[in-house]
């Protein structure tokens, strides 16, 4: 697959595994994943439906993740941020913030010639989806938030359960691993939940990329997303783009804020819904 390499906003090379779908000349969606996840978690079948509705559609992996690069050994204070986060208290230094990664999202779209594009993020993809609308409002025609939130710590919360499981860190052994992953499905669809599908992602993702360090334990993304999700919170008003939020999967949080762009107001709370058709 191809790549893009640069200098990153936190000073670091970078290079980051991308593809696409549809026709270059369509509208471009670009398409980012959260926590952990790889480009893959953008299924195919999926991104080509969306090329067949009429856009260019670019997925990639984000750095510490997948084929991207890997900041080996780079510390994380995600305990003591997830502390501060939660005492309301100063932040400690991180290995890198959620701007940062909306810049490298950004990179991707300067590498293949799109001046503005539609952002699309899930789970702590649309933090950084957020994070691009906030930062760099000139390039983005439309936001979708998908089971996500806007940074207010007092909405849009996982279940303690859901929460202890993604921080639990996934076991290091292939066959296990793989044994694992239909726990997985606590923050998905009770309908369209299979255990059969948990496994099959959880090969695709294990042999594309086994990464504990910053992988399937992400302790930098992980530190990353609390110290910057209240940043987001603030910054809605001060733009102005037609914005979606919707639930892709019954993720365990029992309330989520629905944001308008357009006058900075916060909509909710109100039940997580399941929604499979995001309109652009």
């Amino acid at each position: 697959m191809p790549h893009v390499s640069f200098t990153s906003t936190d000073n670091r090379n970078i290079e980051l595994e991308y593809d696409h779908f549809g026709n270059p000349t369509d509208p471009a969606l670009l398409l980012i994943m959260g926590f952990t996840a790889q480009m893959v978690a953008w299924e195919e079948e999926f991104c080509q439906q969306l090329a067949n509705r009429g856009h260019f559609v670019i997925r990639f992996d984000n750095r510490d993740c997948g084929l991207s690069t890997k900041l080996h050994g780079v510390p994380s204070n995600s305990d003591a941020v997830i502390m501060a986060a939660m005492m309301e208290t100063e932040m400690p230094p991180v290995a890198y913030t959620l701007s940062d990664m909306a810049a490298d999202a950004m990179q991707v779209l300067d590498h293949l010639n799109i001046e503005r594009a539609h952002i699309m993020g899930a789970s702590m993809g649309g933090m950084i989806a957020q994070t691009v609308a906030i930062e760099h409002p000139h390039r983005v025609k439309t936001l979708i938030s998908i089971m996500s939130q806007p940074g207010e710590l007092t909405v849009g919360q996982p279940t303690q359960e859901a929460m202890e499981l993604i921080v639990t860190p996934a076991p290091t052994d292939r066959d296990e691993y793989i044994a694992f992953a239909p726990k997985w499905q606590l923050w998905q669809s009770k309908k369209y939940r299979s255990d059969e599908v948990s496994r099959r992602n959880a090969i695709r993702d294990f042999d594309r990329s086994n990464y504990p360090e910053g992988g399937h334990l992400c302790k930098r993304q992980q530190g990353r997303g609390f110290a910057e999700t209240a940043n987001t919170n603030t910054g809605y008003s001060r733009h102005r783009r037609p914005t979606h939020y919707t639930k892709w999967w019954r993720a365990h949080c029992r309330t989520y804020s629905k944001f308008n762009v357009a006058d900075g107001r916060r909509h909710g709370p109100r039940h997580a819904a399941t929604t499979v058709a995001v309109v652009l």
